[in-house]
């Protein structure tokens, strides 16, 4: 397991803007795309990317094994030795991607004893880059400054702020929340992406029903946590990582603070 140093969070914050300089010469021109075997496409760009992501966190820690989304084919029983490995989506939001809206993003983690302890998120259109670490805090870069994130309350006169992917997306989330709130939903881009509107503050909560990864929300967990949020599923239990053959994700929250409760949003019938 490499020392957690700021030296170490630099070397994969700039790893993490390389790839995304490579995915932007992509993004000038049309990419070929393929449909995987779980019905979610993948481009050349992503296959780029995980493969300069690998070879580069290769060169920097030869001896932390390396998951990626788009080489994930490795058994349980070899990984679950693993103390440390890196964990990464070379693009989130490849869908995005391909729609062109410029919100995708690189997601880096650092999983140590099955909890993320450095994240990177860096969205390379929209020139932002998210970072965190154990102990160390989180930050937005933008334009070379660091701001870092602090703990937030939620507003209780307003109604709470929901980040969801698409309008289908907000009323499968409206179906299962209580009528007692007030809500308002953001549609934004990648799944990284969202956990960030969370992390400033412009969402209060990043509400997921339907199929993620494991790499979808590592470096999230890191962010929100080193900020005072909470990511949880939704029966209140913590994401797992590395601890089972699957990498699918059970639906989730991702909150701004841990300073609420969040159950009440739900309906009460949902745990009968």
């Amino acid at each position: 397991m490499p020392i957690l140093t700021t030296q170490l969070l630099q070397d994969v914050i700039y790893i993490a803007q390389q790839a995304g300089e490579h995915l932007q010469r992509f993004y000038q021109h049309s990419v070929s795309v393929q449909i995987k075997a779980d019905n979610t496409p993948v481009t050349e760009a992503d296959l780029f990317s995980s493969q300069f992501l690998t070879e580069k966190l290769t060169a920097l820690t030869p001896h932390i094994p390396i998951l990626s989304e788009e080489n994930c084919k490795i058994p349980l029983a070899e990984r679950q030795v693993w103390a440390s490995y890196w964990l990464i989506d070379p693009l989130d939001g490849t869908q995005q991607f391909i729609n062109r809206t410029d919100q995708f993003s690189v997601l880096i983690s650092l999983v140590k004893n099955h909890q993320p302890v450095l994240g990177v998120i860096h969205a390379p259109i929209l020139g932002y880059t998210y970072y965190a670490m154990k102990g160390f805090g989180a930050y937005k870069l933008q334009e070379g400054k660091p701001c870092k994130l602090a703990f937030r309350h939620i507003a209780s006169d307003r109604p709470l702020r929901i980040a969801v992917g698409s309008a289908a997306a907000a009323e499968k989330v409206r179906s299962i929340l209580s009528a007692n709130f007030d809500y308002a939903f953001h549609i934004y881009g990648s799944s990284g992406l969202k956990s960030t509107l969370v992390a400033e503050g412009i969402c209060d909560c990043y509400i997921r029903l339907g199929r993620t990864g494991e790499w979808d929300t590592a470096a999230a967990e890191i962010l929100l946590a080193e900020m005072g949020g909470v990511v949880f599923d939704l029966n209140y239990q913590p994401l797992t990582y590395n601890q089972r053959e699957s990498f699918v994700n059970p639906n989730f929250l991702m909150g701004v603070t841990r300073d609420f409760s969040w159950g009440n949003i739900f309906r009460s019938d949902l745990s009968e």
